[in-house]
């Protein structure tokens, strides 16, 4: 063996303020996070949230959920017998509601009761409902008859002040030129910001190395996927 093996960086969670002052606005969110902020007038006390993984949605969700205390419920959890329970505050945030992997009927009675008890209910999912291929079609038409807020692709400002974000989640201090470089070459997505951010910091520990615009190059010319 020729030269020192290089340190494995740990897998640690770096877990990312949910809180207001912590949300980055800018035009692509700018219509949600308006509804968000005007609960409880909301012209249709059921919602849907929709836009790509990792654009935004649990943090807008965490936001309403907190001013409106409201229980949270991921859409896989979600099952008839404890709707009422569901509903018991008013308001409920349904989180992720993947098509084919949440019970219809479930939804369905939630939506009713919520409906009957005027309770008010956030439905998060990537895409809506028009391509969930949903079988029953009493739920199919409901969902249909919900209002829909989307979150579109970040701009290059907000892209910026989200890597930004993200490495100071990792208490990582980065300058402009690192964050400018990585912002022009990258997918413009918050889950592609995730992903490289993820990857230098695990590359700069393993290499033992400050984190700059140079070893950025290194790391991602060696591995551009």
């Amino acid at each position: 063996m020729t030269g020192a093996p290089r340190q494995l960086a740990l897998a640690l969670d770096h877990p990312e303020s949910l809180a207001r002052e912590d949300f980055l606005s800018g035009p692509a969110n700018a219509s949600a996070l308006a509804l968000i902020e005007c609960w409880p007038a909301w012209p249709n006390r059921s919602v849907i949230l929709t836009g790509p993984e990792g654009s935004g949605k649990s943090h807008l969700a965490a936001i309403w959920a907190d001013a409106a205390g409201a229980r949270v419920v991921g859409g896989r959890a979600l099952e008839p017998g404890m709707i009422p329970r569901t509903l018991a505050t008013g308001a409920v945030v349904i989180e992720d509601l993947l098509p084919g992997a949440f019970d219809e009927r479930a939804l369905f009675h939630l939506l009713n009761l919520a409906r009957e008890d005027a309770a008010f209910v956030l439905l998060t999912a990537r895409v809506p409902p028009a391509e969930w291929r949903v079988v029953l079609r009493d739920l199919a038409s409901r969902l249909q008859a919900l209002p829909i807020v989307s979150l579109a692709p970040p701009d290059d400002t907000l892209l910026r002040a989200v890597l930004v974000k993200l490495f100071a989640d990792r208490q990582i201090t980065v300058d402009e030129h690192l964050i400018g470089y990585l912002a022009t070459r990258m997918e413009r997505s918050f889950a592609a910001a995730r992903a490289i951010v993820a990857k230098l910091d695990a590359e700069s520990m393993g290499r033992k190395r400050p984190l700059t615009r140079a070893l950025a190059a290194e790391i991602l010319r060696a591995s551009p996927a």
